[in-house]
C-alpha cells in the first residue's frame, strides 16, 4: 500500500468530523449498487465513495472510449480498460477503505436478482431506455426490499433547475427531468450529467442516513 495514505481511522474519522458521528456510521455499514458506469454511474460512484459508504457495488461490461472522455469520470490513460477496472482503480485512490466490488458483467433479467440481492440501494445509471425498464421493472418485481433510484432526462443544455427528485413510490424515485433523452436534446453535456448524478447519489445517502424519505 501507498505509505502515502492515511491510516484507516484518520480517515474514518475525517467523516465524522465532516458528517457527524451517527450520518458516518450508517453510512460505512451500507451497501449501494451502481449499475452502469458511464456518465451517470461513474460520478455517483464517485459521490457516494467520498461520502463515506462502506460498500460500494460497480456494474458495467463495457471498456472505456475516447467518446466517453467528454462525460465520464475517466482518463486517457484508461483507454480501452473495462470500466470496472478502471473506476475501482480510481475510486480506490479516493477511498482506500471502501469494499469496492466490481462486476464485469451485463445485468439480465435473469441474474439481477442473485447480483443485487446483498445491496441496500440500487441507482440505475443506463444510456438505453430498454436497459432501463429491464433494470426498474425487475427490481420492483422481484427486490422489492431494495430502495431504486433511476434517472431519466438530463441531456442538452436546459436549465439545471428542471433537474429535480420524484418520489413514485415508498422505495422507488426518479432523478433528472423526464423529458430530455439524448434524441430530444441531441446532446450530453458534462455539467448537466453530473447534476443529475448528483440527485441520485444524494437520494441514496438521504435514504441511508435517514430512511425512506
Amino acid at each position: 500500500m501507498n505509505i502515502n495514505i492515511p491510516a484507516k481511522e484518520e480517515m474514518y474519522h475525517a467523516l465524522e468530523a465532516r458528517h457527524g458521528i451517527d450520518f458516518q456510521k450508517k453510512m460505512s455499514q451500507a451497501s449501494a449498487a451502481v449499475c452502469g458506469l458511464g456518465g451517470l454511474g461513474s460520478n455517483i460512484a464517485i459521490a457516494l465513495a467520498r461520502a463515506g459508504i462502506g460498500r460500494l457495488h460497480i456494474i458495467d461490461f463495457d471498456k472505456v472510449d475516447i467518446s466517453n472522455l467528454n462525460r465520464q469520470q475517466y482518463f486517457t490513460d484508461q483507454l480501452g480498460e473495462f470500466k470496472t477496472k478502471a473506476l475501482a482503480d480510481t475510486l480506490m485512490r479516493i477511498a482506500p477503505y471502501c469494499e469496492i466490488v466490481p462486476h464485469c458483467i451485463k445485468l439480465t433479467e435473469e441474474n439481477i436478482p442473485e447480483l443485487l440481492k446483498d445491496d441496500d440501494v440500487i441507482c440505475e445509471a443506463f444510456d438505453m431506455t430498454e436497459q432501463k425498464a429491464m433494470l426498474v421493472n425487475c427490481v420492483l418485481e422481484k427486490l422489492t426490499d431494495k430502495y431504486l433510484i433511476a434517472a431519466s432526462g438530463m441531456a442538452g443544455t436546459g436549465s439545471a433547475n428542471l433537474i429535480k427528485t420524484r418520489q413514485i413510490t415508498k422505495r422507488f424515485f426518479i432523478c433528472g427531468d423526464e423529458e430530455n433523452g439524448t434524441e430530444e436534446a441531441g446532446s450530453l453535456v458534462s455539467a448537466r450529467v453530473m447534476i443529475c448524478a448528483a440527485h441520485e447519489a444524494l437520494t441514496a445517502v438521504r435514504i441511508i442516513t435517514e430512511g425512506n424519505i
